[in-house]
C-alpha cells in the first residue's frame, strides 16, 4: 500500500519551465515502455505509432478566468472562475481579507459587478449580470498555474490553449495537448493515425498536493467530463481491429476510465472524482502522452499507476538527470500501460 510520502521527489527548481518553447512540437519526448528508457524528441512521435492507433484528445478550452476586483466596503478581491453552472453563474474561488457573505455585490476588471450567491465548500457562487462566458472572455485574465512566475502575456494566451480546444470551461489547460500543432496533426492522420476527442475541463483542483498521508483519506476534487458516442463506436473499431488507444493527457485518460466504469466505454457526461492510484486496474487506454506532474500529486498517483509505481520513479529520476523540463509547458513522456 503507498502513502503520500512515496510520491514525493525534490525537483530542481531551475527546470520548472516557465515560457514555452519557440514551436509547439520543439519539445523533447521520453519514451518509456516495459523495458527500456528512450531519450527522444515530440517530432518522433509519428514513428512511434502506426495505422489504425487513435490519438485520444481533450478539447476543453481554457477560461480567461482569473479577475481582480473590489467589494462595496472597498476591500480587494481575486476572483478565479472554477466552473460555469449556467450561462449567468459560476463557482469561483474568492480570495479576501474577510469572506464575502451572501448578496455581497462585488465589481470585477472595474467593468461590471457580481453577487455572491451561496457557499459550496470552498467556492462561491457567483451571478454575473449578463452571459457569464463573454464577459469572462472579454474582460478575464488567463489562468496560468501557480508555478509558472509571471503574469500572463499575449505568448501566453496562444500557447496555453491547444490548437484544437472548442469547448470552453477549463482554468487550466489539457497540457500534454499543448506539444501537437497543426503540421504534426496532419502528418499523423496521412499515417491512418485517428483521433478522437473527449471533453474534461480541467479544475484549479488539479493543481491541489494531496495533504494526507493516508491516500483512502484523500478527497478528491471533482471534474466534468463528456464523452460522445462517436468517440465511442471510434474507440471500439480501434480496438475490435488490434488498434491501440492512446490518451493524449491524464484528463483524456480520466474521462475515458471514468466513463468505462461498468466495464466498458459509455458515452455521457456526468462529474468525475475518480482517484486512480497503483493497484488501478485500467479499462480502455494502452498508452498515454502526458508531461511531468508536481511531486504528492493525484496526476503523478495516476501516471504511477498506469506505467507502474518503480518505472516511473525511474522515468522521473532519469528526466531529472537529463534536465528535462517539467510541468505545463516542459517536455513529454510516452508511457505503455503495465501489464
Amino acid at each position: 500500500m503507498y502513502s503520500l510520502s512515496d510520491f514525493n521527489f525534490d525537483l530542481p527548481p531551475e527546470l520548472i519551465a516557465q515560457v514555452p518553447l519557440a514551436s509547439r512540437s520543439a519539445s523533447r519526448l521520453l519514451q518509456v515502455n516495459r523495458d527500456t528508457i528512450t531519450d527522444r524528441s515530440f517530432t518522433d512521435l509519428p514513428n512511434l505509432l502506426q495505422a489504425g492507433d487513435v490519438l485520444v484528445l481533450n478539447n476543453t478550452r481554457v477560461l480567461k478566468a482569473r479577475f481582480f476586483g473590489v467589494k462595496e466596503t472597498g476591500g480587494k478581491v481575486e476572483v478565479l472562475v472554477e466552473r460555469l453552472l449556467d450561462t449567468h453563474t459560476v463557482l469561483a474561488q474568492c480570495r479576501a481579507s474577510k469572506s464575502p457573505p451572501p448578496g455581497t455585490r462585488i465589481k470585477l476588471a472595474e467593468t461590471f459587478d457580481v453577487i455572491v450567491g451561496e457557499r459550496v465548500g470552498e467556492f462561491y457562487t457567483l451571478t454575473f449580470p449578463e452571459n457569464a462566458i463573454d464577459l469572462i472572455e472579454a474582460h478575464g485574465a488567463l489562468p496560468l498555474p501557480p508555478y509558472i512566475e509571471h503574469a500572463a502575456n499575449e505568448v501566453d494566451a496562444e500557447r496555453y490553449q491547444t490548437v484544437f480546444a472548442q469547448e470552453p470551461g477549463a482554468v487550466a489547460a489539457p497540457t500534454a495537448g499543448l506539444h501537437f500543432d497543426q503540421t504534426m496533426m496532419d502528418v499523423l492522420r496521412t499515417q491512418g493515425v485517428q483521433f478522437a476527442y473527449v471533453t474534461l475541463h480541467v479544475g484549479a483542483g488539479t493543481f491541489q498536493p494531496v495533504r494526507t498521508e493516508n491516500l483512502a483519506e484523500h478527497n478528491m476534487h471533482s471534474e466534468w467530463y463528456s464523452v460522445s458516442e462517436e468517440t465511442v463506436q471510434i474507440i471500439k473499431a480501434t480496438q475490435a481491429a488490434g488498434g491501440r488507444v492512446i490518451a493524449v493527457g491524464t484528463t483524456s485518460l480520466r474521462a475515458l476510465e471514468a466513463a468505462s466504469q461498468s466495464g466498458k466505454l459509455q458515452a455521457g457526461s456526468a462529474e468525475t472524482n475518480l482517484f486512480i492510484t497503483p493497484g488501478y486496474t485500467f479499462k480502455t487506454v494502452d498508452r498515454l502522452i502526458t508531461n511531468f506532474h508536481l511531486p504528492k500529486s493525484t496526476l503523478l498517483m495516476l501516471v504511477s499507476a498506469f506505467a507502474g509505481y518503480d518505472r516511473l520513479r525511474h522515468a522521473y529520476a532519469h528526466a531529472i538527470a537529463a534536465q528535462y523540463r517539467f510541468f505545463s509547458y516542459g517536455d513529454a513522456m510516452l508511457l505503455d500501460r503495465e501489464s
